[in-house]
């Protein structure tokens, strides 16, 4: 090994000592704050560990624990990159990301089925995906149910007209109702209005009626054909009204506290790509799944024109508020050890004092602290610098020629 590399192995290994030290003195100040027997075991093993090596409280580490506290001086404050940040109070909220599908609507999902059975004479819609309108036609049939009921209607009318000048009163009225009630079995057999009045106008029995589109949209689905038997109650075409979409997406259990009814998400869809549309939360399911610990939630999207289509992939974005005035610090800030988390304050001129905080929800690069910790105070930005540090003595002693064994 040359001298050159000797000097090296020499200056690092002060540094490793340095740093080993002060992460002696850490866990020290820790387990004093901690206190009770498995802590003093701890600071007993820690300090066993400073004291064993030959260097210890040499004037080149530079760190001294003191009334629960690691005291740096500035030469290895600066060797270490320590640096200190405000814990600031600001508004805090929770950004939540998930993926999910574009699926039907499933209020604006329709079905057409006869109330009556017969024979369908022809079809005015005839293939799936077809788009049509509120009140289009959508086939012709013929059904002796419906021929016997315009026969009804005209003889209640054709009694009406007799009875008008020759019977009571009572009688007209009587006669009325029937016309009244004929028309009605018509129209809840989803007759239209205009075909009803047509028939009563004319005085005859058509020997088909139409079957009209009971809502806008598309045909997702067709059951029938020209010439078919047809009966009570079977389904013909089933129509999905698009104005309005959902997507289905998950999310994770620990989100869903920030999740609420009537929130705005905004979604993006992956054939539209950097364009943005705005849906709201409209159903949250009861059940978290067990396998990915998720809920699924319903988002509500408008879509004029029918540009989103179900299937389509989309990502979902959520800013929720969680309070107006929070206690942030890094999230580097906050070590962990545990069930407990401590941050490092700087009491000025070199002192770090640990202290154990009560930590919150996460922002981005910050971290919540509910208690332990006032606005205005000064942390360390980084409070696993001590252990960084080492790491990277050790990882560049490793790469040094002559350090592999």
């Amino acid at each position: 090994m040359t001298t050159k590399h000797t000097t090296l192995l020499a200056a690092h290994r002060s540094s490793i000592i340095a740093g080993a030290l002060v992460i002696a003195a850490v866990v020290v100040v820790w387990a004093a704050t901690r206190g009770g027997d498995q802590d003093s075991s701890a600071v007993r093993v820690a300090q066993a560990n400073a004291s064993a090596d030959p260097h210890a409280g040499h004037d080149m580490t530079g760190v001294t624990t003191e009334d629960g506290a690691v005291h740096l001086t500035p030469e290895l404050v600066a060797s270490l990159g320590v640096t200190t940040v405000l814990a600031e109070i600001a508004p805090l909220t929770r950004t939540i990301r998930t993926t999910g599908n574009v699926v039907y609507d499933e209020t604006r999902l329709t079905t057409v089925a006869p109330k009556f059975s017969g024979f369908v004479e022809r079809l005015h819609v005839d293939f799936t995906g077809q788009a049509v309108r509120r009140g289009e036609p959508l086939l012709e049939i013929y059904s002796p149910e419906l021929v016997a009921a315009q026969e009804e209607l005209l003889a209640a009318h054709r009694m009406v007209t007799q009875m008008r000048e020759a019977a009571s009163q009572a009688v007209n009225d009587r006669a009325t109702d029937l016309v009244d009630a004929a028309r009605r079995r018509l129209l809840l057999w989803d007759i239209s209005p205009s075909q009803v009045q047509q028939i009563e106008r004319s005085g005859q029995v058509r020997r088909t009626l139409t079957l009209h589109a009971p809502s806008t949209g598309f045909v997702t689905e067709k059951m029938v054909q020209a010439g078919q038997a047809v009966e009570t109650g079977m389904a013909l075409y089933r129509l999905a009204d698009l104005s309005t979409v959902w997507v289905e997406a998950d999310i994770y259990e620990q989100d869903l506290r920030f999740v609420q009814l009537g929130q705005t998400m905004h979604v993006e869809i992956a054939a539209y790509p950097g364009e943005q549309f705005q849906g709201q939360v409209s159903y949250i399911y009861p059940e978290v799944r067990m396998d990915t610990r998720t809920a699924r939630i319903r988002i509500s999207l408008p879509n004029p024109g029918g540009r989103i289509k179900p299937g389509m992939f989309a990502t979902a974005q959520l800013e929720s508020a969680v309070t107006e005035r929070a206690v942030l610090v890094p999230r580097d800030a906050v070590m962990h050890s545990g069930g407990h988390d401590m941050v490092f304050v700087d009491e000025g001129g070199g002192v770090y004092r640990a202290r154990e905080v009560q930590v919150g929800a996460d922002m981005g690069a910050n971290t919540q602290i509910l208690s332990g910790l006032l606005a205005g105070e000064r942390v360390v930005k980084r409070a696993n610098f001590l252990l960084d540090s080492e790491s990277r003595l050790m990882e560049s002693m490793g790469a040094m020629p002559g350090m592999n064994h």
